[in-house]
């Protein structure tokens, strides 16, 4: 597919949408030619055009109110100029015309189409269809389910059309190039793929973690012939929530990332640093970005420490107060509506809201490892190139000290580096307690040794 197709397809619409709206403002003002109907232009014909865009409109059958949308949103990226008229002043006011709608913010000095500029457009001429054009800006419609059209979130006093309408800078970039930029891959994008090199045979965990983390996997595996052959849409919220709880190094953040890879799934952890602001509506905001966009993605979102965001709710005496507790309700209502899978997980489990622990599908309890766990997670630890050196007593060890698997991996690491200082593979007595030392000390724990290692 030659750009030039490309370009030519998107110059014939928006050639379309300038007529368009020269006829919807003639008929609005009554000028010359006012009682043509705009839904006479003929719509370009793009069916022997082999471009991105012109494949798109054919593939969904979209018809002349959606191409209008999408015209109208693609405007600003390459024709603004054409949107000026909308700049018309209303001289018995001294101000703009609240039909057109339309927005102007600091940073650009052109005009921003709104719902309410697509509504001016649709209905200039044929008023009843203000209905019908809801429908289109609607969660059902193609354009909202494939991330290609959004309409943006208002104030719940303000018009619903009164947000602004913009295209994906993903769909964008595909109507020109062909290709599509992942937002994810933005270094503004507040959430970051995670994986490991880990395998189920790695890990070591209580039978009944497992068996809940199995329940995971199969609703990921069946989860949506349960909801659409079963039916269970009817009865269930759509998606999966989870939370896991316990100590710091007790495999949550690993679990997250086996599940994905045992589903063939990108697991993307949420950055708080760039999520929690201290501004009004602004945390919203930053989450709606990952929202909107695992909406049409099959991720799993995973939420470390997520008592800093989900945290219990306080009595509502300050505005501070009630905006924590109104941030907690949006958070809320996204997880709950979220078709995939969400996974919080925290140190503490009585850290959390109770609102959003009863909406939780399985809460699963990380518990520190028991003595024959800690034994197993030594032997996998030094199970490659790196090992104990034989008189090490492993069964005393895992008896004496009670770490994590992820303070044992620790260990590990400040073992490796000391016996590849001295060129060996062999780690002592000396050093293994060196690094059993360093992990206690950080949790400020005294560590007492034996002499039966």
């Amino acid at each position: 597919m030659e750009n030039s197709n490309a370009l030519t397809a998107l110059r014939q619409e928006l050639d379309w949408l300038e007529a368009v709206i020269a006829q919807c403002m003639a008929t609005y003002f009554l000028q010359e030619e006012h009682e043509k109907d705009w839904m006479e232009i003929p719509l370009p014909d793009l069916s022997l055009n082999d471009s991105p865009y012109a494949d798109m409109i054919e593939k969904w059958k979209l018809d002349i109110y959606a191409r209008l949308a999408i015209a109208l949103s693609m405007a600003p990226h390459l024709r603004p100029e054409m949107l000026d008229v909308f700049f018309t002043k209303n001289q018995m006011h001294d101000r703009g015309f609240t039909e057109f709608g339309g927005l102007i913010t600091k940073d650009y000095n052109g005009f921003l189409p709104t719902g309410e500029t697509l509504c001016f457009l649709v209905t200039v001429k044929h008023p009843e269809l203000r209905y019908q054009l809801m429908e289109l800006l609607g969660k059902e419609h193609i354009l909202y389910k494939e991330d290609v059209l959004t309409l943006a979130e208002t104030e719940s006093h303000l018009p619903r059309l009164s947000g602004q309408l913009s295209l994906s800078r993903s769909w964008f970039n595909y109507f020109l190039t062909g290709e599509k930029l992942m937002a994810e891959n933005s270094p503004s994008f507040p959430a970051q793929k995670i994986s490991t090199t880990m395998e189920w045979e790695d890990v070591v965990l209580d039978h009944l973690v497992f068996k809940q983390i199995n329940e995971i996997t199969a609703w990921l595996a069946h989860g949506h012939t349960l909801m659409e052959d079963w039916g269970l849409s009817k009865k269930l919220k759509p998606g999966y929530r989870a939370l896991f709880y316990g100590p710091p190094g007790t495999g949550k953040t690993l679990m997250a990332t086996l599940i994905g890879k045992t589903t063939g799934r990108d697991v993307y952890k949420i950055d708080l640093s760039m999520i929690v602001s201290k501004f009004i509506g602004e945390t919203e905001k930053n989450l709606s970005k990952i929202f909107d966009v695992a909406q049409h993605q099959n991720w799993i979102l995973f939420f470390d420490e997520a008592d800093a965001l989900f945290g219990k709710r306080t009595q509502a005496d300050s505005a501070n107060d009630r905006h924590a507790n109104q941030q907690t309700a949006y958070l809320l209502q996204r997880i709950e509506d979220f078709p995939g899978v969400v996974i919080l997980a925290t140190n503490l489990k009585a850290n959390m809201d109770e609102a959003f622990s009863r909406r939780f599908q399985s809460a699963i309890h990380f518990t520190m490892p028991a003595v024959h766990e800690r034994y197993q997670l030594w032997q996998k630890a030094f199970s490659g190139v790196c090992k104990l050196d034989e008189s090490i007593n492993l069964e005393t060890i895992a008896e004496e000290y009670q770490l994590a698997g992820g303070a044992i991996i620790n260990v590990l690491r400040h073992c490796a580096l000391s016996a590849i200082s001295r060129n060996d593979t062999r780690v002592n007595q000396q050093e293994l307690l060196a690094g059993i030392k360093r992990e206690f000390k950080k949790e400020n724990k005294t560590v007492f040794i034996t002499n039966k290692i």
